[in-house]
């Protein structure tokens, strides 16, 4: 798979907006997943659509490490953390090649896999970071941005880098799975 386009931080708002709400409820996302203390990782995190939400799941004694390819993105989810109060929460990593070498219990890939040039190599750092048994809520757009082919060739790079998918999710027009870190 080729890379595809990536939103520009310069259009995050797009992402961030009220009416994406009534679509995507990152609460009930993500409440199977996450409880206090927990480390999880927002992977292609832009300004914290689900960053936010993950921050207050893993409370006071849990962290989220939002990690983006652009600073720009990693710039406007600061701000909106410190206005949140959940800073002390939110480790930024910039996707920069440096490994995100925390140990994680739970990692969220939402519609970024597509935009990434070699899935395997990203689904190889995801082994790397998950504890074993650890779980990923990985999701892609619909039909016309990915298709049901390249959405499994994309679930059989991660079986191969370690990964079982355990369980498909119904979300609408998305596609959706759980993997579970062997």
């Amino acid at each position: 798979m080729s890379k595809k386009h990536i939103c520009p931080a310069s259009l995050a708002g797009g992402l961030e907006c009220r009416l994406r709400r009534l679509v995507h409820k990152p609460e009930k996302m993500l409440f199977p997943y996450l409880t206090e203390g927990m480390t999880a990782v927002d992977y292609g995190c832009g300004p914290g659509f689900f960053t936010l939400p993950m921050a207050r799941m893993v409370g006071e004694t849990g962290r989220v490490i939002a990690a983006d390819l652009q600073t720009g993105m990693l710039d406007r989810l600061k701000a909106n953390a410190a206005k949140a109060g959940l800073s002390d929460r939110i480790v930024p990593h910039l996707c920069d090649g440096t490994p995100i070498a925390e140990k994680a219990d739970f990692a969220l890939l939402f519609y970024v896999a597509h935009e990434v040039p070699d899935v395997a190599s990203l689904f190889a750092e995801f082994a790397a970071f998950m504890k074993p048994r650890g779980k990923v809520l990985f999701v892609e757009p619909p039909f016309f941005h990915v298709s049901m082919r390249d959405f499994l060739a994309e679930v059989e790079a991660a079986k191969a880098a370690g990964f079982a998918a355990s369980e498909r999710l119904a979300m609408g027009i998305d596609r959706g799975v759980v993997l579970t870190r062997q």
